[in-house]
């Protein structure tokens, strides 16, 4: 929608998932369930870790916090779009865009940075097992989620402060289903150039630190592991770090492909695959794993089950 070149632009309009018609009803019906199962898979997470007292450990304690970011995460973006599926026009004020941008920048960098710092508690728990409560205690977790959230809400401030300061005097159509500077940037009638640079930096260093992280910690674990002569050590080894390594896999691989493959000229239907999986689908996938692959939790949850008193 143009609007023309001396209008402000006070609203935003999304070109949504798709022009097919037919398919709205099935993507109703799937994100509504993607939706209630990230919330009730996260919820029922927390809950678990808070009511079980042999789950109170910094393992849990990080898991706890990955589960309350996913909750506000996915209610940023789904919510928003589930109505949108129902509706003629997909529209959104400025301010509320502003605020979805926010919201959504800053709790994915959190879970960036919370993952490495999970990344770190595995570590010390095979590495150092016998120091591991001594060197993980409650301060260093506390301060370590500060860092975590401190980072992922300042880097989402400085990038949204950024890109909302400029002016938007043309189209208002916005070729996504929600708020990204990325396809922000594009309609602005402003020079944009820093902009930009600043969100390949954030993006970028923002990325490739945890990542590195993540990656230097797992060598460490399995040179460790390699050293270890007992069978049942590797497997509880494994066992500890399956459900992490695999949130972290598919949490960087979607991000890859959102933010880190260089950019096109059109946003084509594939880009928004990718954004739907990161942003819609990651917050469900992450209690899924761990209720599979954490034996932990697997029995905890079995023994809630067979004893619901």
């Amino acid at each position: 929608m143009d609007l023309g070149n001396g209008t402000p632009v006070t609203m935003f309009v999304f070109s949504g998932l798709t022009d097919n018609e037919k398919m709205i009803p099935l993507l109703f019906v799937f994100f509504s369930l993607v939706y209630a199962m990230a919330l009730i898979g996260n919820i029922g997470i927390i809950a678990l870790i808070y009511d079980t007292s042999r789950l109170h450990s910094p393992m849990y304690y990080f898991l706890g916090i990955l589960a309350l970011i996913d909750v506000f995460y996915s209610s940023v973006i789904t919510p928003k779009l589930i109505c949108d599926l129902l509706s003629v026009e997909k529209v959104i004020s400025f301010n509320g865009c502003a605020l979805q941008f926010f919201f959504y920048a800053a709790l994915a960098g959190s879970e960036n940075f919370l993952l490495s710092s999970m990344s770190y508690d595995r570590y010390v728990a095979i590495c150092h097992p016998l120091h591991y409560m001594t060197i993980m205690t409650t301060k260093k977790c506390f301060l370590l989620v500060f860092l975590v959230f401190f980072v992922g809400f300042l880097q989402s401030s400085v990038q949204t402060s950024c890109a909302f300061t400029l002016q938007f005097c043309g189209s208002n159509l916005i070729d996504h289903f929600f708020c990204d500077v990325p396809q922000l940037l594009k309609l602005s009638c402003s020079d944009n150039i820093y902009c930009n640079m600043i969100t390949v930096y954030i993006v970028g260093v923002g990325t490739i630190i945890p990542f590195l992280t993540i990656l230097f910690s797992y060598i460490l674990i399995l040179s460790s592991v390699l050293r270890m002569t007992s069978p049942e050590a590797h497997k509880k080894a494994f066992s500890t770090c399956s459900s992490h390594l695999m949130c972290a896999s598919v949490f960087y691989i979607t991000l890859f492909f959102n933010y880190l493959v260089p950019p096109s000229s059109t946003f084509t239907s594939n880009n928004k695959v990718a954004s739907v999986f990161f942003a819609v689908v990651t917050p469900m996938l992450n209690p899924l794993v761990y209720t599979l692959r954490n034996q932990e939790i697997k029995r905890t949850i079995e023994r809630i089950m067979c004893n619901p008193t």
